[in-house]
């Protein structure tokens, strides 16, 4: 299995848990296990989840996995949407039917292996590259204001139009989420979660609770889940933090809170919604093992 070189330097300080959610947002796997994981998507289930949203058009809810976007709804089988089942690394939502991804081309597809920007205007079914095909690999998306925020080969990359990008700070991190205002920019790393209020450029020190993955729905809600699957909320920007629940399942794969109340989170054993503020998370869609 070969770690991403960008990371290296986390997984020379951070825990186990932390190391292994890195390689596996690197897409370390062998090919027997991406075989798998073709195998059991086809047939209905998921695979490793790399990002999760709700599509404000119809509130269908999105999972991005190694081989394909999926919608997953409860009591019904994932189903694949469009016929690409490519590798989806950073994906988010950022309008009525519109999303932006990064990853690697499907086998056997034709498409390159470093995806760049794509994105869709009509929730999934076909994509258009924006920029960077064959060049980055973002593991992390998010946006505000409709600036896209992204992290790819060690650094943050920001484009206002999905075309030209300004290079960034250099961190070893493993998510990023920004504030609704664009004001805030937070990244998870082996030192605690770490804050900048100059649009990526700079850093503070990285501060506790550790999180592994962060989402930020409304200015006074900003939620993370631990590397054990803890969830906790703050009102504050990530200052201060309260302990939710944790989520079934153990370690996570992925976490986008939707609103206050509405959150949703892949682990090792599924996707759980919660309708409640995190307070309580009922299952979506198993995942295979």
């Amino acid at each position: 299995m070969t770690v991403c070189p960008t990371v290296r330097p986390l997984l020379a300080i951070a825990g186990t848990s932390i190391a292994t959610l890195v390689l596996a947002a690197c897409g370390g796997e062998s090919s027997d296990a991406n075989a798998a994981a073709d195998a059991s998507d086809a047939s209905g289930t998921l695979s490793h989840v790399h990002g999760l949203g709700v599509d404000p058009a119809d509130g269908r809810v999105y999972v991005a996995t190694h081989s394909g976007l999926y919608t997953v709804a409860k009591g019904e089988k994932p189903k694949l949407v469009g016929d690409r089942m490519d590798d989806f690394m950073g994906f988010t939502v950022t309008d009525k039917g519109t999303f932006v991804a990064s990853g690697h081309g499907g086998p056997g597809s034709g498409r390159p292996g470093n995806l760049g920007l794509i994105e869709t205007k009509d929730a999934g079914r076909t994509w258009t590259s924006r920029s960077l095909s064959r060049e980055a690999d973002f593991h992390s998306l998010d946006s505000a204001k409709g600036t896209v925020y992204g992290y790819e080969g060690g650094r943050i990359r920001v484009s206002s139009d999905f075309e030209s990008w300004d290079d960034r700070a250099a961190l070893e991190a493993l998510d990023l989420a920004v504030n609704p205002s664009g004001e805030k920019l937070l990244a998870t790393t082996a030192e605690g979660v770490v804050a900048s209020t100059d649009g990526g450029r700079t850093f503070g020190k990285g501060a506790k609770p550790m999180q592994a993955f962060v989402s930020w729905p409304a200015e006074k809600s900003l939620f993370g889940i631990s590397t054990s699957g803890k969830l906790s909320s703050s009102a504050d920007g990530g200052t201060s933090w309260k302990e939710l629940t944790a989520v079934p399942g153990g370690q996570p794969q992925a976490l986008t809170a939707v609103n206050a109340n509405h959150i949703l989170a892949a682990t090792m054993t599924g996707v759980y919604e919660s309708r409640d503020g995190g307070k309580t998370f009922s299952e979506l869609a198993p995942r295979t093992s």
